[in-house]
This record gives structure tokens, C-alpha cells and sequence, in this order.
């Protein structure tokens, strides 16, 4: 019983040809334009007018990505391999020395 009231929204949910969707309405044109976001292409020779918003979004964009690309890039390396490996030659440079290893 309740697989089947599960199979019978999946139906809906997805569309079905029995009736109208629940979930989306048909809309408003009669058959989609083709282009994309239903916009008309601009005769030959014209461009296309930016909006007001996209001006600010490109420039904070790429004002992001290189700011995220030098500053992780100068980030300091705080692994514990990298501490690890520093220590290890700073021993073997002291025991090539003659100095006792120091112990903490």
C-alpha cells in the first residue's frame, strides 16, 4: 500500500501524460523560443547592453580568485611532516657536529 502511493508521486512528481503536474505549471508561450533565456539574438553588428549588476559580480569575482591564488599560495607551511622533517634535520646536523642530541 504505501509502495504504492510512493510510486504514484514519483509519477507525478516527474510528469506524467495522465494530468497536469502538481509541481510546475505549463506556462505562459506556447512552444519555448529556442534561444537561451527566451532572448531574441541582436541584429548583426549590435551588442548586447550589460546590466547594471554584472559589472560589479565580474570584477569582485576575479578580485577573489586572485586574492584566494596569492594568498594561499604565501600561506606558511604549519604540516606536522614539514615540523617533522626540520626537526629530524636539525638532529642529524648536530650529530654530524659531535654536539649531543638535544631532548624535549
Amino acid at each position: 500500500m504505501l509502495r504504492q502511493r510512493l510510486i504514484q508521486t514519483l509519477r507525478t512528481r516527474g510528469g506524467s501524460a495522465t494530468g497536469p503536474s502538481r509541481w510546475a505549471s505549463p506556462g505562459h508561450e506556447e512552444q519555448p523560443k529556442g534561444y537561451l533565456f527566451n532572448r531574441t539574438p541582436l541584429p548583426p553588428g549590435q551588442s548586447r547592453k550589460w546590466e547594471d549588476w554584472e559589472l560589479p559580480c565580474y570584477v569582485t569575482s576575479f578580485l577573489t580568485i586572485v586574492i584566494l591564488g596569492v594568498g594561499l599560495n604565501a600561506k606558511p607551511d604549519l604540516t606536522i611532516e614539514t615540523w617533522a622533517h626540520q626537526k629530524a634535520l636539525e638532529r642529524l646536523e648536530s650529530e654530524q657536529a659531535g654536539l649531543p642530541a638535544e631532548s624535549e
